[in-house]
């Protein structure tokens, strides 16, 4: 199967690296224009650089923080005037700190919020004019297996992600009229920095190795593997697709077959 998005324009979002970059590479290489969109600039630069180029896509970024909402919606807005319209938003970010959701702070949730749900709400609203006058638009968001089993020590985290489903399916209603799919991506335990931070963090809490507690996560999957970036970008890059068109409303897990729930 061949995934074509030549002349697509494509939002990712937490692009600099791990699951956002790998996205932004798979999309590029489909022959989408993807705009970065991430706080670090200098990281966002480099990243650009390592984007499959035909010689006619026309890559950006744009650098700013996600939790920011009124300088995240002007600057969008600024791109959407740039490339006149977006076909395709890849709603992605950093997940919370770790933590018992008993033990969390009501700061903490709404400091998560704003990252993710509000932000892409945000996002949403710039886009979706111009995917409702094309009648096509893609929107995948990039959750986690704790949106349909809950992991331990990530309270914060699973709260959220429940919500970001729950707002998913809502819009997969209201826009497929329109020729426009909303999914949600479900990774497992996928080797980027986020998961190296809390295995790290995990580990301390339970007295033992960094090592040791990969190696239970591992064992955990019976795919008897961590999950690379790449597994969750041809995912992405598909449901991106022509060919999903009538993949809508969702939640795809990309986890090995770790998840216990149907």
């Amino acid at each position: 199967m061949n995934i074509d998005l030549t002349n697509k324009n494509a939002i990712v979002t937490g692009a600099s690296s791990g699951l956002g970059k790998a996205i932004a590479i798979e999309l590029a290489r489909s022959g989408a224009n993807v705009l970065l969109i991430a706080r670090r600039e200098n990281v966002l630069i480099e990243t650009i650089k390592e984007l499959p180029n035909n010689g006619n896509q026309n890559h950006s970024s744009l650098a700013v923080d996600m939790s920011d909402l009124p300088t995240l919606k002007q600057s969008v807005i600024e791109k959407l005037n740039y490339y006149s319209h977006f076909d395709i938003i890849i709603n992605n970010s950093g997940g919370p700190k770790p933590g018992r959701a008993s033990e969390a702070q009501v700061d903490d949730f709404i400091n998560a919020f704003k990252m993710q749900l509000f932000a892409f709400q945000e996002i949403l609203q710039i886009a979706l004019p111009t995917m409702k006058a094309q009648n096509w638009g893609r929107i995948i968001n990039i959750t986690s297996i704790g949106a349909k089993q809950p992991i331990a020590n990530l309270g914060v985290s699973n709260t959220l992600r429940g919500a970001v489903t729950s707002w998913s399916k809502t819009l997969a209603h209201e826009l497929a009229p329109y020729g426009i799919t909303v999914n949600n991506l479900l990774p497992g335990f996928i080797l980027t920095d986020r998961l190296v931070q809390l295995l790290e963090s995990e580990a301390k809490r339970k007295g033992i190795t960094y090592e040791e507690e990969l190696q239970y996560r591992q064992s955990l999957v019976p795919a008897a593997r961590i999950g690379k970036p790449e597994d969750i970008a041809f995912a992405a890059t598909f449901l991106a697709s022509e060919q999903a068109s009538y993949i809508n409303g969702i939640n795809f897990p990309v986890d090995g077959g770790f998840l216990q729930t149907l």
